[in-house]
């Protein structure tokens, strides 16, 4: 078991897991994108330390060498699922790789899949939900779809298929090489319609009757591992303590996802700062 698993090698994450390595905390870092600054258009010039203007890719490129060349552990995986277990988590991968820690630093920003698809906003929290384990118990044996095509589409559908045996993938125009015994439509979602609640998806070429629709799009952000585990969750940032904790024991959060100015330097801090809360509980 690591003492350390750090979600997310942007800033936060990399100077987090830095500062935990010098201290004498071997973490873990797994990452899957380079986050908000991957799609940043335009050349960052107001950082500590860089004469010239240099890409928000670049800059992340660079945390990470640095990390690797202390000796951090740094892998490229999509995490699809955290759960709480005695003593600490486990952390599941698209790899379907487990491993196992005390403490769990979530740092992977705000980004995140939706759909913009009319009827998407209308419904959601009204028949349209991000969660399957958080919501789900309340559409036990009804008529389900779940919108998705990959890793963490499947991993959501294993929980649907124990709550009822009637749920749908809808792919939204994707392949889906995956077999399994749902039914799977590839049609494109024009809109999602109803009353007070969703009653219908519609695609393309038809209309299907349904109670409850569960999105599962890409790979889930840190509000969704954070919803799943119970933590407190206000305006998508995430209610940490003075130490970085969040109200579940053992899980920290750090970065543009717990509020806050969305700036690297800001980013930063929090890494360093969460870091001395993390060591202080690991030790």
């Amino acid at each position: 078991m690591k003492k350390v698993i750090i979600i997310g090698y942007g800033p936060a994450g990399i100077t987090a897991a830095i500062y935990l390595k010098r201290s004498g905390v071997d973490p873990l870092v797994i990452g899957k994108d380079y986050g908000a600054l991957e799609g940043y258009k335009d050349l960052i010039e107001n950082y500590y330390g860089f004469a010239e203007p240099i890409e928000g890719k670049q800059l992340i490129k660079n945390g990470i060498e640095q990390a690797k060349k202390l000796g951090i552990e740094v892998i490229t995986e999509s995490v699809i699922s955290i759960d709480s277990i005695e003593g600490g988590f486990t952390v599941t991968t698209s790899k379907k790789h487990t491993y196992e820690s005390k403490a769990v630093l979530l740092s992977t920003g705000k980004t995140r899949q939706t759909l913009s698809i009319p009827g998407f906003v209308k419904y959601r929290g009204k028949g349209i939900s991000m969660c399957a384990t958080c919501d789900g118990y309340f559409y036990r044996k009804k008529k389900l779809a779940i919108i998705g095509c990959g890793p963490y589409m499947l991993h959501e559908l294993e929980y649907l298929n124990r709550i009822s045996t009637d749920v749908t993938i809808f792919t939204h125009g994707f392949e889906f090489g995956t077999e399994v015994n749902n039914s799977v439509i590839y049609d494109k979602i024009t809109s999602f319609v109803g009353e007070e609640k969703i009653t219908h998806i519609v695609t393309e070429n038809g209309k299907y009757p349904i109670d409850g629709v569960f999105v599962a799009l890409g790979t889930p952000s840190s509000v969704d591992f954070a919803s799943k585990l119970g933590v407190v969750v206000e305006k998508n940032n995430l209610i940490v303590d003075e130490n970085y904790q969040t109200n579940v024991e053992g899980l920290f959060a750090a970065g543009d996802i717990i509020g806050g100015k969305l700036q690297i330097s800001k980013a930063v801090y929090d890494g360093m700062m969460v870091a001395d809360s993390i060591i202080k509980y690991v030790k």
